[in-house]
């Protein structure tokens, strides 16, 4: 028999409820705990707390100062979780355009995970729901139905989109070290600030000349270098529907923009990768910059993944392009 595979509590949390505030505050440490189903378009504001919050703290980088070591982990860990989320949350996971073994898959989500943008499910979950159905009446961060400032960062507020779908991902959810981590995906990010201020620490008291401290790394690499690291992804889904060109037909708003590119290692050729999302590469010719799949080629080379998925043919013939 096959297993349903579904969170632990489907029902709805109405915000009426006297326990409704004690369910938000579960919810930051159980993302599974009494889930809102789809169609709910109100903002949890307490469950939405911690993500406030960390935008809020990046003022304290008045008191912490600044230091090229700070600067430099920051920037380090940019690079590193930005490449987590495009080349393994969104390349493997949610489009399976690569394979790989099972160890380095629970790898590839832990450092997924460590961008603090939710779990791997959730991730794959929702993104197959996007190419479904995007910018239709369906898609909840489509700036052309839901406006620019809510297709960046106001659709992942909603409590509406907060469930794990996993009937949409069955051939992730079969994993229970993917369901673990999706299930608590605030571990990994609580692990890495930690660890990021115990780093600090040590640094401030054996190097005082680098003149850093826990607090200020903390700050940097991982306040600043999360928010920053969010924005950047965030404008995939809203800029990269705004702004640049299209080459192909593909039914709706994408767009092909080279600024957007750099700032995500390649996923600003959107028009592209809607016309073609089983592609592992984003950038079809040599000028468009796809440094994701750069960093994919190298773990081919090293035997960490294996059967990339080429550009289909399609792809350069003149019958796929708009006509202009």
């Amino acid at each position: 028999m096959t297993q349903r595979l579904e969170p632990l509590e489907q029902a709805a949390t109405s915000p009426a409820s006297p326990s409704f505030p004690l369910r938000s505050l579960a919810r930051w440490f159980d993302s599974w705990s009494q889930v809102t189903p789809e169609g709910d378009a109100g903002i949890d504001w307490l469950r939405a707390l911690p993500f406030l919050a960390l935008h809020l703290a990046c003022i304290a980088v008045i008191w912490v100062g600044w230091s090229p070591i700070a600067v430099a982990v920051a920037v380090a860990l940019y690079a590193i979780r930005m490449f987590a989320i495009t080349g393994f949350y969104h390349r493997y996971f949610s489009h399976r355009t690569y394979k790989t073994g099972r160890f380095w898959q629970f790898v590839f989500a832990v450092l997924g995970a460590s961008a603090v943008q939710r779990g791997p499910l959730w991730w794959a979950a929702h993104h197959r729901h996007h190419h479904k159905v995007s910018d239709g009446e369906d898609d909840m961060h489509s700036p052309r139905r839901q406006g620019f400032l809510k297709s960046h960062v106001g659709w992942i507020l909603h409590s509406g989109n907060f469930r794990t779908r996993l009937e949409l991902v069955p051939d992730l959810a079969k994993f229970p070290e993917l369901r673990f981590l999706d299930r608590f995906d605030a571990l990994v990010p609580l692990l890495l600030a930690v660890g990021l201020f115990a780093l600090g620490t040590i640094l401030g008291s054996a190097m005082p000349e680098w003149e850093t401290s826990g607090w200020q790394m903390f700050i940097w690499g991982f306040v600043i270098s999360t928010v920053v690291t969010s924005h950047a992804t965030f404008t995939i889904n809203s800029l990269s529907h705004l702004l640049g060109r299209q080459r192909y037909d593909t039914g709706d708003d994408s767009r092909n923009n080279p600024f957007l590119a750099l700032l995500t290692f390649g996923e600003g050729w959107h028009n592209n990768h809607h016309k073609f999302p089983t592609s592992v590469r984003q950038g079809f010719y040599w000028w468009e910059l796809d440094v994701t799949w750069l960093g994919l080629l190298c773990l081919r080379s090293l035997g960490i993944v294996r059967d990339l998925k080429p550009i289909p043919v399609a792809a350069f013939e003149p019958s796929s392009r708009v006509r202009r």
